[in-house]
């Protein structure tokens, strides 16, 4: 098996699970001058895992490491939404051509499943809640918009040519080892530093996924013959503002401090997505997945977590 975007934070708690189930597992690492492989540099994993060093955006790089690989599961991505205003040719260049290289590498290869990860972030604001697989897709920011053309892609690489495609769609997942990009990362960051928390808009709302639950979403789907040709959200079916979030883990952490919307972190009006919850039977019924982890307790793991790996953030600056 082969993870793109292996060193990230949903892909290396993947290859982790994938090593812990005895699969023999690659990782796409992007490649870098260091050498370095993200998280799986402190895995406990790695050494257990091929490394391959490349960049979904070179073929070649692609065909070595698809070589004799029967399942892929294709999570590399630029995903910051705030950066995709400035930068989004480079998000059509990894996220659009970098899937259509995967994709095409697959079918040469002769894989026998191709995973593809979305994002609720397709959907735009809800039109009704919660929102199902086949809810309009809307991009709403270029990132969005990004992600959209990959699955496009993917779908038409399973209707065009025959290759078998399953489409993960994930909803915000949090967890041990995300960035500060993320909210949930940016308030406990705060929360546990600073005098303030700073964010922007705070009514949006959001279904949130322990990690762990996510990466048994990838096996779940990639042992379904089912959802081959299928997209499948994975998400807890309940939202909650980002007011509220921030409020809960303050509580967790033990403070009461400010909430504050700053300016700089506000989101172009009709970019910002206001409401997001999934609706997740498709995945209870053909998967039989149901997360295992309530947001309080999801929480609780991630703070402990970040607790003792507060030096890894830059404490108090804004990361787009």
């Amino acid at each position: 098996m082969l993870v793109t975007g292996a060193g990230g934070f949903i892909g290396s708690h993947l290859t982790e699970r994938l090593v812990a189930l005895g699969a023999t597992t690659r990782a796409l690492v992007q490649y870098n001058s260091t050498g370095t492989w993200g998280w799986l540099d402190t895995s406990p994993a790695k050494e257990h895992v091929e490394v391959f060093l490349g960049d979904v955006q070179d073929r070649d790089s692609l065909r070595a490491a698809l070589k004799g690989v029967d399942i892929v599961f294709h999570l590399a991505a630029l995903i910051a939404i705030p950066y995709s205003y400035n930068a989004p040719i480079s998000y059509v260049r990894t996220n659009v051509e970098g899937t259509l290289n995967v994709l095409q590498a697959s079918l040469d290869a002769g894989a026998q499943l191709a995973v593809h990860t979305s994002t609720s972030e397709v959907y735009g604001t809800a039109r009704q809640v919660p929102i199902s697989e086949d809810h309009p897709l809307q991009g709403q920011s270029p990132y969005a918009a990004s992600k959209i053309g990959a699955d496009q892609m993917a779908q038409a690489f399973h209707l065009s040519f025959g290759l078998p495609v399953a489409t993960i769609r994930p909803f915000n997942t949090y967890g041990p080892r995300q960035s500060a990009r993320a909210v949930i990362p940016t308030i406990i960051t705060q929360a546990l530093t600073q005098p303030t928390v700073r964010l922007g808009n705070l009514a949006p709302t959001r279904d949130f996924s322990y990690v762990a639950d996510t990466v048994e979403g990838f096996i779940r789907i990639a042992e379904c013959p089912e959802a081959i040709g299928q997209v499948v959200n994975i998400g807890s079916g309940q939202e909650i503002s980002v007011g509220e979030l921030a409020k809960r883990i303050l509580e967790v952490v033990g403070r009461d401090i400010p909430v504050i919307c700053e300016s700089e972190r506000l989101r172009p009006e009709n970019s910002e997505v206001d409401r997001l919850c999934a609706d997740n039977n498709k995945a209870k019924d053909i998967l039989g997945w149901v997360p295992q982890y309530t947001l309080k307790d999801g929480l609780a793991q991630t703070i402990k977590w970040m607790e003792k790996n507060i030096d890894r953030y830059r404490l108090g600056a804004y990361i787009v």
